[in-house]
């Protein structure tokens, strides 16, 4: 039977046991009590087991749940600069490796937390060396700057990457940003890629 029975259940038979004072002082002893009396122990005892199930199963449905992505900038074939831009931009990383769970998405480059927990982040940049134009990301949770990866040398590539470990209710959102005035770069060696995956769920 479901909870809210064996609630009901003892809610009643409580009731019934609550007799008046003079019934009390009459029957010290009434077979009628004891038989109500156990069966409220019983269904007490029902209720338990029954919360332990739904905790056990909810358990269950939350430990199970897979998420993890990783995605390269460019498809495969394709390559070149990106940037630099007038203001940010949020980059779409579309050569995707893993997407367990669905919760990236290659056509915003946004990644959607299915429910809460702590999440594992990470993100790369590469760049060709340019004295005047440096190669900065940032990981972004909900508009919020949160990690930035930043390379700059005159001679060579510059290569940079970042971890961080976030919690995220349902509907968060997670991604990275290009700086304005910079510049990244990224070939078939998919040196640019972002990646994320759960860790944990969180009550």
């Amino acid at each position: 039977c479901s909870l809210n029975t064996l609630r009901s259940k003892i809610t009643r038979y409580s009731d019934l046991s609550i007799c008046p004072p003079e019934d009390r002082q009459v029957n010290s002893v009434n077979p009628t009590k004891l038989c109500i009396s156990a069966e409220i122990a019983r269904s007490k005892c029902q209720l338990r087991k029954e919360r332990k199930i739904e905790v056990c199963l909810n358990d269950v449905n939350t430990s199970s749940v897979e998420i993890a992505f990783s995605a390269a900038l460019f498809q495969p074939g394709k390559g070149g600069n990106v940037g630099p831009f007038t203001t940010e931009i949020t980059l779409i990383y579309r050569n995707v490796f893993t997407n367990i769970g669905n919760a990236y998405n290659p056509t915003t480059g946004i990644f959607t937390a299915p429910l809460k927990g702590a999440y594992m982040f990470n993100f790369s940049v590469y760049g060709h060396w340019n004295p005047s134009t440096p190669s900065t990301v940032s990981i972004v949770k909900n508009e919020q700057r949160v990690v930035v990866a930043h390379g700059h040398q005159d001679q060579y590539a510059v290569n940079s990457s970042k971890g961080v470990v976030l919690i995220l209710e349902v509907g968060d959102v997670v991604y990275v940003r290009l700086w304005s005035g910079r510049k990244i770069y990224d070939n078939e060696h998919n040196h640019i890629t972002f990646s994320g995956y759960l860790l944990f769920p969180l009550r």
